[in-house]
């Protein structure tokens, strides 16, 4: 089983001219380390995305009874106070 397979992409010439300046100002070795990179990104960016949409989801789910606990708490707060 090979480790890398050669893989050939076309690009317009705008994106590979932006691709070739990236790699200048990023100091990469190779177009193709743009493309990696730009690739990790991506999907760091995605489950960064899923994962705030998860905890989205999880405070919808959770926020009705947080408003009841923090009613039922609301009575002490003030306790003792003037």
């Amino acid at each position: 089983m090979k480790v890398n397979t050669k893989s050939s992409i076309t690009l317009p010439a705008d994106e590979l001219k932006q691709v070739e300046s990236l790699r200048k100002t990023l100091g990469a070795k190779s177009n193709v380390e743009v493309i990696r990179r730009g690739l990790r990104l991506l999907t760091e960016q995605t489950d960064r995305e899923q994962l705030r949409a998860a905890y989205r989801e999880a405070s919808k789910k959770t926020r009705d009874t947080l408003k009841s606990e923090l009613q039922d708490l609301e009575s002490l707060t003030d306790e003792g106070l003037e």
